[in-house]
């Protein structure tokens, strides 16, 4: 998947910690199994990361096609999959997984394998910094 430019520009500046992600997680009010959280939140949650601006979560066609039905707003990215805005801090990607997922905290989350191939794909020069902090996390 390309990098999309970024829909949450009034979000700049402002951060989110673990257990800010988490308490947003939980009023998220869809079933967890429909949905993983990738990027920049994962991070957060596997304790790599501080803070992260937003909250990118991958989810199910079923899931997708649910959001779609309830009109949620949504883009097609560039492969065809949607990719919708829920609130003010909430990006969700259609069928956006690589490797696996693991439960932290109750919460889906990508793989770190996975999270790797992802800030790989995404290539961008924060996203190349998050792969030497997600290789020193692993070292551990």
């Amino acid at each position: 998947m390309k990098p999309l430019p970024c829909r949450n520009e009034e979000l700049k500046g402002f951060s989110m910690n673990r257990q800010e992600i988490l308490n947003r997680l939980s009023a998220f009010p869809y079933d967890r199994g429909g949905y993983w959280l990738v990027t920049g939140a994962a991070m957060v949650v596997y304790g790599i990361r501080e803070q992260a601006a937003d909250i990118d979560l991958g989810c199910s066609t079923e899931m997708a096609d649910l959001l779609e039905a309830e009109g949620c707003p949504y883009e097609r990215t560039p492969d065809g999959k949607r990719w919708f805005r829920f609130g003010d801090s909430i990006e969700i990607f259609e069928g956006w997984l690589k490797d696996s997922v693991q439960v932290i905290d109750g919460f889906q989350a990508v793989s770190l394998k996975g999270l790797m191939e992802m800030k790989r794909e995404l290539g961008r020069e924060k996203d190349l910094k998050d792969i030497e902090l997600i290789e020193s996390y692993m070292r551990r």
